[in-house]
């Protein structure tokens, strides 16, 4: 049973810096996507940082240059480091992971409904 644990959320103000956790754990696929998303209160889940389990990584635009999503050697976790925050960066942020779509694309795609197992989400706050 797949399942992913994040951490690393909290309170900072803007302009500070965050790295979430995921740990993830019940797979052995070699070939994955893997994705940190973000909710905010009245709005709609969103991708925030997408990567291959082969490397390949994607960003919203509204994180480009401030974000970055990697994975450690025995890719059992995962992180988002997140700088130069901004109030708007307030969410409950998921991890999520997906494998079918991966195993016939090198790059992942970002899109909600592709992701197949989630976290149960980490709070970060950001005050401006």
């Amino acid at each position: 049973q797949v399942e992913l644990v994040e951490s690393g959320g909290g309170s900072v103000q803007s302009g500070g810096s965050l790295r979430l956790s995921c740990a993830a754990s019940g797979y052995t696929n070699s070939r994955f996507c893997m994705g940190w998303f973000r909710q905010a209160p009245g709005k709609e889940r969103e991708g925030v940082a997408h990567m291959h389990s082969f490397g390949s990584s994607t960003y919203a635009d509204s994180v480009k240059g401030r974000f970055t999503i990697s994975q450690d050697n025995g890719k059992n976790t995962f992180y988002l480091q997140m700088n130069s925050l901004k109030p708007e960066d307030t969410a409950m942020y998921y991890c999520a992971v997906e494998f079918t779509f991966a195993r016939y694309n090198s790059v992942c795609s970002q899109r909600t409904n592709t992701y197949t197992y989630w976290g149960q989400g980490t709070q970060v706050t950001v005050s401006s």
